[in-house]
């Protein structure tokens, strides 16, 4: 799940279950990586299953699900996701964040509620993650120094997050490709019966609902200055408000900032550019609204997962 690759292969990814973890976004998670395996013919992924005592641990749903190890006799893993679900402050306390703590050698993440456990140790401060849409406005509330946004997944060089159910398959299928290609992540996907993944910055649910005509108008204009976009406080003035509602109303109906939506839409049409046309690297930028080739690196890699010349690169690839 971590942004930068490991030193070597197989990948070791570890998965810690707390108590009433949501089983279908576990094996969501598990499943592609698996499938990754066998398409490719070797192990390119790992997993460990891990639990606070390793006794086998109730999801949600009311199964139980044997792990391999307690968290103490855990080895050595690149990357640690906490699982939870339901109630997830109820799994937490000192030895259980002592521990996340001194995980000092992987990137940590969280999977459906999972982020509440690290926001609690103080491994989240600053960072921008995700977690199911129901928990947002408690978990905005308990932890104000994390960014936590409604996106499907987050991944940057330091933690890593996916909204629970369906989207660990999304999550997955990112570090696939982000790995190994996009020839290998269409198998995978292929094999999941899955449609075509989506994004970090995708939502998770309808993002107007209820339909927001003034929110409406607020998209609509952002979508008609990708390259030149407008400060906030110009967009407000165009739609008659102030930027403060502006801001609420980000904030009420799509869980972001519009900041962080105008960004996310540039970053959209830059990927698209990048696929379909011929454009260079710098002209994209462009006409994506970032002055700086660096600056427009470092959103599009935070974004997507790769460079705009490395996803240029893959589809030369891909078509030779």
């Amino acid at each position: 799940m971590r942004l930068e690759p490991p030193a070597t292969t197989p990948e070791k990814i570890g998965f810690l279950l707390l108590p009433r973890f949501a089983m279908v976004a576990f094996f969501s998670a598990i499943e592609p990586l698996r499938i990754a395996n066998r398409l490719s013919g070797t192990t390119l992924f790992q997993w460990q299953v891990i639990s606070r005592d390793g006794a086998s641990v109730i999801a949600s749903n009311g199964m139980s699900l044997e792990v391999d190890t307690p968290m103490q006799s855990a080895t050595s893993v690149t990357s640690l996701a906490v699982c939870a679900s339901f109630e997830p402050l109820r799994a937490i306390d000192d030895a259980l964040l002592d521990w996340l703590r001194a995980q000092k050698e992987c990137v940590l993440g969280g999977v459906d509620t999972g982020c509440y456990a690290l926001a609690a140790a103080g491994l989240l401060d600053d960072s921008t993650v995700t977690l199911h849409w129901e928990c947002l406005p408690d978990f905005r509330r308990r932890f104000p120094h994390v960014d936590a946004v409604e996106s499907v997944f987050e991944v940057d060089s330091s933690s890593f997050s996916c909204a629970g159910g369906s989207a660990a398959i999304d999550m997955s299928l990112d570090l696939i490709r982000r790995r190994h290609g996009e020839a290998l992540c269409a198998r995978v996907r292929e094999q999941l019966i899955h449609d075509q993944g989506r994004l970090p910055a995708s939502r998770q649910r309808d993002p107007i609902t209820p339909a927001n005509p003034l929110l409406e108008r607020a998209i609509a204009l952002m979508e008609s200055r990708l390259e030149s976009p407008l400060p906030v406080s110009a967009l407000a003035q165009e739609l008659g408000i102030s930027w403060r509602r502006l801001e609420r109303l980000f904030s009420q109906h799509l869980g972001t900032s519009p900041q962080r939506a105008y960004q996310a839409k540039r970053l959209e049409h830059a990927h698209q550019l990048l696929s379909t046309t011929s454009l260079s690297v710098v002209q994209v930028g462009l006409a994506c609204g970032f002055a700086s080739p660096s600056s427009f690196a470092r959103a599009f890699r935070r974004q997507h997962g790769v460079t705009p010349s490395q996803l240029r690169q893959r589809g030369v690839s891909n078509r030779a």
